[in-house]
């Protein structure tokens, strides 16, 4: 089994990405899905696994890209912050634009509120909230881990530091 670790919107608290570390144990995999804040290399390397990132509204690293697709085992992922498909006004952007490059799942950030829809016949779209500045009710400093099996089935489960 592969284990993925979803985050976003630390905003400069790296300690909160480390206890997200720690507390998903063993991953294969780190995403950050934006708003980390001024040293974006840093995060990059603190999981020890690959770790992707992607730039987000709060984010000047040059080297940041404003989308990314990945494949995860056999399933190909959009990764975005969300900004630039106004998340806050719903997910049809981001799962028009999962659709477009022929994804299906989509990841993105910036409302800091966890978020799951599963379409098994279209596009999972997921948000794993924030490590720092949550918003949801209870305001938990939310996760998210990916585990997926040897027949390529995905189970996600939010976590909170």
């Amino acid at each position: 089994m592969r284990r993925v670790l979803v985050v976003s919107d630390s905003h400069d608290m790296d300690e909160n990405v480390q206890k997200a570390i720690d507390k998903a144990g063993k991953i294969d995999l780190m995403i950050h899905l934006g708003d980390m804040g001024y040293d974006c290399r840093k995060i990059e390397n603190m999981a020890g696994v690959p770790t992707y990132l992607v730039a987000g509204n709060n984010d000047y690293d040059s080297f940041l890209k404003d989308k990314c697709i990945i494949y995860i085992g056999s399933h190909k992922c959009l990764l975005v912050h969300g900004h630039r498909q106004n998340v806050h006004y719903g997910v049809d952007r981001v799962r028009y634009l999962a659709l477009e490059n022929e994804c299906d799942i989509a990841m993105y950030g910036h409302t800091h509120v966890p978020f799951l829809e599963e379409d098994p016949n279209g596009v999972t779209i997921l948000n794993p909230g924030s490590l720092t500045f949550p918003r949801q009710s209870g305001r938990d400093r939310t996760f998210l881990i990916m585990e997926i099996d040897e027949d390529e089935n995905i189970t996600y489960k939010f976590d909170h530091i």
